[in-house]
């Protein structure tokens, strides 16, 4: 048996990435989004969430470039006086990793937006995190740990089969996969939580381009199981889309989900 999931990032990012989620929501295929409640709009997005009860909402968990729901103050280890986590991945692995510290601030922050989204007023259908970064055994481990509190029931696990993507003619480099395998940590992470997940997930080989022609090459070869797929789109770009992901297709994306064929 297999199901798939259309999914959205960044929603609260920008009220263009907003507008996009929404209308592939109303017209599209579009199923579920991941909110990052100290967004620029976040406001926006759980507003237009409201509006649509039927878009499945969760916890876009932000801890790598992107804003924080704690200030400065709180979490001084963190963030820089903006309240933005920094963008190096490697410094920031091993700085939750291997400092205490940094973990204790980590973990306010983590429940501090757990917290913002329970004030939302939504219903938490899932969580993940920016940049994948609940693959950290750290990170992961402490968000299943707030998430409970709060009722969380699904996460996504970004685990791209290789073999899937060799047939759509995406050739596998020896990092994707030790990425696969590395997910089976978050996997195991979840199943002890009690906490289900996804079997497969699409989106990370593509990520920002995933374009109507690429969907329909990788729709035949789904494979059994759970799979979620997802996106990052948006009305139009914007000066936050252009500084921060400035070779993404989010119109294009767009324009996938609202591909009449997907229906």
């Amino acid at each position: 048996m297999k199901t798939v999931t259309f999914s959205a990032d960044d929603f609260g990012l920008s009220e263009s990435v907003n507008e996009g989620i929404e209308r592939a929501h109303r017209d599209g295929v579009l199923q579920a989004a991941s909110l990052m409640v100290a967004g620029l709009a976040a406001a926006d997005a759980v507003r237009r969430a409201r509006a649509n009860p039927s878009l499945r909402v969760g916890l876009h968990l932000v801890v790598i470039e992107g804003p924080a729901a704690l200030p400065h103050a709180r979490i001084p280890d963190l963030v820089d006086e903006a309240g933005q986590f920094p963008s190096d991945q490697l410094k920031l692995g091993v700085n939750y990793f291997f400092r205490p510290r940094v973990r204790r601030q980590l973990w306010a922050e983590i429940q501090a937006q757990f917290a913002a989204f329970t004030a939302t007023g939504l219903v938490l259908d899932h969580a993940n995190a920016h940049k994948h970064m609940h693959l950290h055994p750290t990170v992961g481990a402490m968000m299943l740990r707030a998430g409970a509190a709060y009722g969380l029931r699904r996460i996504r696990v970004p685990a791209e089969p290789p073999a899937i993507m060799a047939r759509c003619g995406v050739a596998s480099t020896f990092g994707d996969k030790v990425l696969h395998r590395w997910t089976r940590i978050l996997r195991r992470q979840a199943r002890a939580a009690g906490v289900a997940t996804n079997d497969h997930c699409f989106g990370l080989a593509w990520s920002g381009h995933m374009t109507a022609d690429r969907i329909h090459r990788l729709l035949p070869h789904l494979p059994d199981g759970d799979s979620e797929i997802y996106f990052h789109p948006a009305a139009c770009r914007d000066p936050l889309l252009d500084r921060l992901m400035p070779g993404y297709e989010h119109e294009a994306e767009l324009a996938t989900l609202l591909d009449t064929r997907l229906r």
